[in-house]
């Protein structure tokens, strides 16, 4: 059953929460994604069959929250992310995919107190910078910053518009630049096929990260989407391993 929380910003977050043993699993969507995606529900399902505490939601300007994709930043995102987990007493293991891999390296970054585990999922910390900015042309760039905004082409859905302030913003929250440092088991997933977040940005994650329990897995031939049931599976027990890590097995 949907329901929403208001923001310390005035922003209407929609949300599904399952009750069950913590801690809680959360599932943070990717850029223009919902919480209605294959990956989410199937998360969501397999969290209610073992009696797992399951959390998913809406970013603001998403889905069915409150707001225009257009006027959101990587903050604003994280502001609604940080509220969502506030929902959950106690940790929670995050499960990031696209976009979401950014933000909820910025909650364990952030919040380390608050996460038991970490998942990635084609998970793109930085792109704004290194993946949108840097491959702009000078002409995309001379757009953006005279009118605010531009036009990017996308295979899954309509264009993205991409604004000058999410660009902005997103250069005050890089996370490859600086250290980053994990106290907790983190998985990092990638496809090898995948074309909007290549397999070179999971790498550089990869190598970055710092902590006793960092692995990475590249599924061949797998997409962005990473959504078959071969990478559904491994979404699930690779969820499944954190938990019995950190003491919530079966």
């Amino acid at each position: 059953m949907t329901d929403y929380l208001t923001t310390a910003q005035g922003r209407r977050i929609a949300y599904n929460l399952t009750e069950g043993k913590a801690p809680y699993v959360v599932f943070c969507g990717g850029l223009k994604s919902d919480m209605e995606g294959t990956k989410a529900l199937a998360l969501e399902e397999w969290c209610k069959a073992r009696g797992q505490g399951f959390l998913r939601f809406d970013y603001s300007g998403h889905g069915i929250s409150s707001g225009n994709f257009e006027d959101g930043c990587i903050g604003d995102w994280n502001e609604d992310a940080s509220a969502a987990i506030d929902l959950v007493d106690g940790k929670v293991l995050l499960v990031g995919s696209s976009m979401g891999g950014w933000q909820s390296l910025l909650l364990a970054r952030e919040r380390p107190e608050k996460v038991a585990g970490l998942v990635t999922i084609a998970g793109a910390p930085d792109f704004t910078e290194d993946g949108y900015w840097a491959g702009f042309t000078e002409e995309q760039r001379a757009t953006i910053m005279n009118e605010g905004r531009i036009e990017i082409p996308n295979e899954y859905v309509e264009p993205y518009v991409i604004t000058l302030r999410l660009i902005e913003d997103g250069r005050t929250r890089l996370m490859l630049r600086t250290p980053l440092s994990f106290d907790f088991p983190v998985r990092i997933l990638q496809g090898s096929a995948d074309d909007v977040v290549l397999q070179s940005v999971a790498e550089k994650l990869f190598a970055h990260a710092s902590g006793d329990d960092i692995r990475l897995t590249v599924v061949k031939g797998a997409d962005h989407r990473f959504s078959d049931d071969a990478c559904i599976k491994l979404i699930n027990d690779t969820v499944a391993e954190i938990l019995a890590l950190v003491g919530a097995g079966d």
